[in-house]
């Protein structure tokens, strides 16, 4: 009997016979090949486990057949971080952990054609190492698609290929939504990406469809802003800034050209299609959708070379109204750093255009950038001096600008004060001068935030 063997009962030690144990756990594998075994060791606190897609949070504990530990995240008190089902691990790992729940401690044995194979990874773990791993799943939370919490996916299975629908691409799917434990809408339904709304999908499906695969079925959670908004859905009885959850099953799509597929003649009829399109979504609030068409316009035409005159001139006047129009949606969407990359993107086709420098300085007096905003409304007035609407963002800009010292004035005027009467108090109690000047530095490195206007 060798004593790198962990498979026989007579093996010595805690760790040891801990091994041994998962040598004669429960097959998890999804052709039940014996390449990865689990025994679990302390049960989770509910039957939830983790999708694909999901982020999942462990800590774990690595050792070689013989005994020999290669990893911890214990020891380094760092908790280890990976999606799931993504490939970010090896194999054994995405297969185990998706079986886990939250809160449970497992062991795996993972076969060598699961964990690093002939090759290994050395110097830590030899060639066609048999690995064993005490894992415990601390949390697992869904896909944040685009990282601002807005759209959440969850997946129930996974699609084929590799391939996603584009802007414009014609999808097939099947949708359920809830609110709450209420299911609102159960339907088949084709459309076009970007335009969902015309069919009563919310923005939120539309971006999330651009990440999904054939036969993917998914659950979403959006929050309001990808949802309904503020304006909510009454054919749906669907309140204002409601949360919303659809599962979303991708029967089939066909994509939509790409830019390099279209010649120039079809980019420009096609921008005219999207302008109007832009208009219609922005009329009615929908200012999301009224983004997408408008990029659309940007990606088609920003890098088209080699236009005859009629057409430069025809390309450029559809860019300057995406960009203006751009601008205005980032504006009422709050996203006013945005707004000022687009309006910059129009005065580079027209330096003096005045909607780009009204609507660059709008967004820069947003941002609290009263000087910048004042230069910008006083260039409109050198280019319209009529522009009445400029003149009063002049006086809104000082007025904010003059408030804005003001109250900078107090807050430091009070801080100092505050430091000048703990200074005085030291002295009177026999203060060191050198522990005053520590203390001092250290109040001024906390003082009080500035209040936005």
């Amino acid at each position: 009997m060798t004593t790198d063997d962990p498979m026989k009962s007579e093996v010595e030690g805690p760790q040891q016979q801990q091994m041994a144990k998962a040598s004669h756990g429960v097959d998890v594998t999804p052709n039940k090949d014996g390449g990865v075994l689990k025994i679990v060791k302390r049960p989770g606190i509910n039957e939830e486990t983790p999708m694909i897609g999901d982020k999942v949070y462990v800590h774990y504990k690595g050792k070689l057949s013989s005994g020999k530990k290669f990893d911890s995240s214990r020891a380094r008190n760092e908790q280890f971080v990976f999606s799931l089902g993504k490939g970010q691990v090896i194999k054994a790992w995405d297969i185990g952990v998706a079986t886990m729940t939250k809160g449970e401690i497992c062991l795996l044995q993972c076969k060598p054609e699961y964990a690093y194979g002939a090759a290994g990874s050395v110097p830590k773990i030899p060639p066609n190492a048999t690995l064993f791993f005490e894992i415990e799943l601390l949390d697992f939370r869904g896909e944040d698609l685009f990282e601002d919490g807005g759209i959440i996916r969850r997946i129930k299975q996974k699609g084929e290929g590799y391939s996603n629908p584009n802007e414009g691409a014609t999808v097939d799917i099947h949708v359920e939504g809830h609110c709450g434990a209420r299911v609102f809408d159960r339907r088949d339904v084709t459309f076009v990406v970007g335009e969902g709304e015309d069919h009563n999908i919310p923005i939120g499906i539309d971006k999330a469809l651009e990440k999904m695969q054939k036969g993917e079925r998914c659950a979403l959670y959006l929050a309001p802003r990808y949802g309904f908004g503020v304006a909510g859905k009454p054919l749906f009885n669907i309140d204002p800034d409601a949360e919303l959850c659809y599962e979303i099953t991708l029967k089939s799509f066909e994509k939509a050209k790409e830019s390099w597929e279209m010649d120039t003649k079809e980019k420009l009829l096609q921008a005219a299609v999207v302008k109007d399109k832009g208009a219609t979504y922005f009329k009615a609030g929908k200012y999301m959708q009224a983004v997408i068409q408008y990029s659309k316009i940007v990606s088609w035409l920003e890098m088209e070379y080699g236009l005859s005159e009629a057409e430069r001139k025809t390309s450029q006047g559809f860019l300057l109204a995406a960009f203006l129009n751009l601008a205005m949606c980032n504006i009422k969407l709050k996203e006013y750093m945005q707004a000022v990359e687009c309006c910059e993107k129009a005065l580079g086709l027209d330096h003096a255009n005045e909607k780009g420098l009204y609507r660059r300085g709008e967004a820069r007096l947003l941002m609290n950038e009263f000087e910048l905003a004042r230069l910008d409304f006083e260039r409109v007035l050198e280019v319209n001096p009529h522009n009445k609407a400029a003149k009063s963002q002049i006086v809104v800009c000082q007025k904010k600008a003059k408030e804005h010292n003001e109250r900078d004035r107090i807050i430091y005027a009070n801080m100092f004060q505050k430091f000048a009467d703990r200074d005085a108090k030291g002295e009177a109690q026999g203060e060191g001068s050198v522990e005053k000047a520590d203390r001092c530095e250290k109040e001024a490195e906390c003082g009080e935030p500035e209040d936005d206007v």
